[in-house]
């Protein structure tokens, strides 16, 4: 099966990749850790927002016109453009928010969608267990965690947050401590919660890719002006061999998010086995780039004041979340019909 990107899609990640060209670099990646001007990551994200993408997955009209208008794409939309994003780095809670939360917001017809889409109200969430730390928590104004059966929806003031560390600090971890009572339910029961949960495996796996990618770039530039012995680092063949590997793993990734997309806008009963899929692939390639990029810089790879150190620990963190490959191989074999604990 093939899988190409629709125009339309394809239209709204260039919008966002010429954005983020002008706007972004590693120092608006500095900015979103503690300390840094997180003024200067919101003002991107405005800007984003403007060209739409926080309103990808919301539909183009509402019962309530004042509650604002979406793009009203669906989940092929999600690859092309997340792909994108996370080739910037930009500390941004875009899988949460666009994949999954602006969404939930339209369907619920909450009152704060359109300050959403506007990027004037940073919002995230987490389906994950109640005491797993939340993404961005640490400085969001809405923040949607699970209470009960449900997903619920509160205002920054309206919850107890506790920051906690994280291997990339731009993304601003926080623990989470909801009222049993109170907040906007967004999505409830198994079914709702799992179509969610896809959308966010998705786009996470779509970012890991675009981090891959930009990584193996910034090594392939760096071995082609470090020499020693007096020629290039990237003549040996031991580093165009394990730069290779990298680039074999990333395109065996992208059609695996591409058919991910195709398989949740369709309906597929086999989505969430090609979605589980598609975060393995997607989380190997990444940390198989991110190993692969130190290696071959050295020492300075490890430094904070190089910029590869600051994908690096991005791939890492969201290799793990919206699970971590192990679990994801499992949830395949369990409905593959295989036994237990296969591919771990």
């Amino acid at each position: 099966m093939r899988f190409t990107v629709a125009e339309r899609d394809a239209a709204l990640a260039e919008a966002a990749g010429e954005v983020l060209a002008k706007q972004t670099g590693a120092e608006q990646i500095r900015a979103g850790w503690p300390g840094g001007r997180v003024e200067s990551v919101d003002a991107v994200w405005r800007t984003l927002a403007g060209v739409g993408i926080t309103g990808a997955l919301v539909p183009e009209s509402t019962e309530d016109p004042g509650l604002g208008l979406g793009l009203g794409l669906d989940e092929n939309a999600l690859p092309p453009l997340m792909e994108t994003l996370g080739r910037s780095g930009l500390p941004v809670p875009a899988a949460e928010t666009i994949a999954v939360a602006a969404p939930l917001l339209a369907a619920a017809g909450c009152p704060q969608l359109p300050d959403v889409l506007r990027g004037s109200s940073l919002l995230t969430l987490s389906l994950a267990d109640h005491d797993a730390p939340v993404p961005f928590a640490a400085r969001a104004d809405l923040i949607a965690v699970p209470v009960g059966d449900g997903l619920r929806l509160y205002a920054r003031d309206e919850v107890e947050i506790d920051p906690v560390g994280s291997v990339d600090g731009s993304r601003r971890l926080a623990r989470v401590r909801a009222p049993a009572g109170g907040g906007l339910l967004l999505a409830e029961g198994p079914a709702e919660l799992a179509v969610a949960y896809g959308r966010g495996v998705l786009a996470t796996a779509a970012l890991l890719v675009g981090l891959a990618e930009r990584m193996l770039e910034l090594t392939v530039a760096h071995v082609r002006e470090r020499h020693q012995f007096g020629v290039p680092v990237g003549s040996f063949q031991a580093v165009k061999h394990a730069l290779a590997d990298v680039e074999l793993a990333v395109r065996f990734a992208r059609p695996a998010v591409l058919a991910a997309g195709w398989a949740q806008a369709a309906g597929d009963p086999e989505a969430a086995v090609r979605t589980s899929m598609a975060k393995v692939l997607a989380s190997e390639a990444a940390r198989q780039a991110a190993r692969t990029a130190i290696q071959c810089h050295g020492a300075m790879g490890y430094t904070t004041e190089y910029d590869l150190h600051l994908y690096a620990k991005r791939a890492w963190a969201l290799a793990s979340d919206w699970g971590g490959p192990a679990q994801h191989r499992e949830s395949i074999a369990r409905r593959l019909g295989l036994s237990e604990g296969v591919g771990t």
